[in-house]
């Protein structure tokens, strides 16, 4: 079968009545901590790890009209399982698949909302950050995808956010928001004015080591600006759902700002990678999962933000 047919078949198996409604596992964990507010819970576990396409916290917000999907997880079979979970929720159309960043984790699932016909929304740079990735996540990635494995399933955004847009889902508002490079240089959060929730994407990880892709400073200048907005729920990209959104803020940048000042430290005393890796904010070792997994990486990545300013 070539790609193109590959791909007529994937859409008939899609847009079939018996896929729409399909019932989600019994183990796809579904929350609904505010009204119309549903939230599926990722696992703390690495990329390298079985069950590396369930990491991500996503999910989807219910209006009077339709609704939008906020992040798709990690495969193609992890999307199918969410949009199995809307189906048995309501039977309004999806509207709008929105995006928060471009990690595998958050946008694989794309490929499962294409017989909707939604919207798909993110920040105006994540079209060149889908297009920078496709052929990663083909080669890395494929088993989570459908067979044989393309970009065509990559699915990047067709609406862009420069910096705010609402999107009106029926008597409910939900205001974007593009943010300056943080975690990476594609994140966008979502907030829900009728209950006062924000989806932050990455830019929050609770319980999870947060991962540095884009820039430490612009991360912590972020965080602030997080902290300020007046917020009843978040749901962090990565661990549970809070109802004291400053606390995880005060929480993550205390990290975040341990890595900043420690690598300065360490290449002002012209140290090795290593003894970096080892020191940069060994304080905060016990406080997160994944340390060893995540922390060489954030340190790298931080003393080169260093090194070019």
């Amino acid at each position: 079968m070539g790609a193109a047919e590959a791909r007529i078949a994937l859409c008939l198996l899609a847009c079939s009545p018996a896929f729409a409604a399909d019932a989600p596992q019994a183990d796809f964990n579904l929350s609904e901590p505010a009204p119309g507010v549903f939230v599926h819970l990722g696992r703390a576990l690495p990329l390298d790890a079985p069950g590396h396409d369930d990491i991500a916290n996503i999910g989807f917000i219910v209006g009077a009209k339709c609704v939008a999907v906020i992040d798709t997880g990690g495969s193609v079979r992890i999307g199918r399982e969410l949009n199995a979970a809307i189906v048995k929720h309501t039977p309004l159309p999806i509207c709008y698949v929105i995006n928060t960043h471009v990690h595998v984790d958050h946008v694989l699932g794309n490929a499962a909302f294409t017989y909707a016909k939604p919207s798909f929304v993110g920040n105006s740079r994540l079209v060149d950050a889908i297009a920078r990735s496709r052929n990663f996540f083909v080669t890395e990635y494929a088993a989570d995808m459908d067979a044989p494995a393309s970009v065509a399933q990559v699915i990047g955004p067709d609406r862009l956010v420069e910096q705010d847009l609402n999107l009106d889902l029926g008597g409910r508002s939900l205001a974007l928001h593009s943010w300056p490079k943080a975690h990476t240089d594609s994140d966008l959060t979502v907030y829900d004015a009728k209950t006062r929730t924000l989806w932050t994407g990455d830019l929050l990880f609770r319980e999870r080591l947060p991962a540095l892709d884009g820039s430490l400073t612009g991360w912590l200048v972020s965080l602030d600006q997080l902290t300020a907005m007046q917020v009843r729920l978040a749901v962090p990209g990565h661990g549970p759902t809070t109802h004291d959104a400053p606390a995880a803020i005060r929480e993550q940048r205390r990290y975040l700002q341990a890595l900043h000042d420690g690598v300065r430290e360490e290449l002002a005393r012209n140290e090795s990678i290593e003894h970096a890796i080892e020191h940069v904010a060994a304080a905060e070792q016990t406080h997160w999962l994944l340390w060893d997994k995540v922390h060489p990486h954030n340190v790298v990545r931080a003393s080169q933000e260093a090194e070019w300013q």
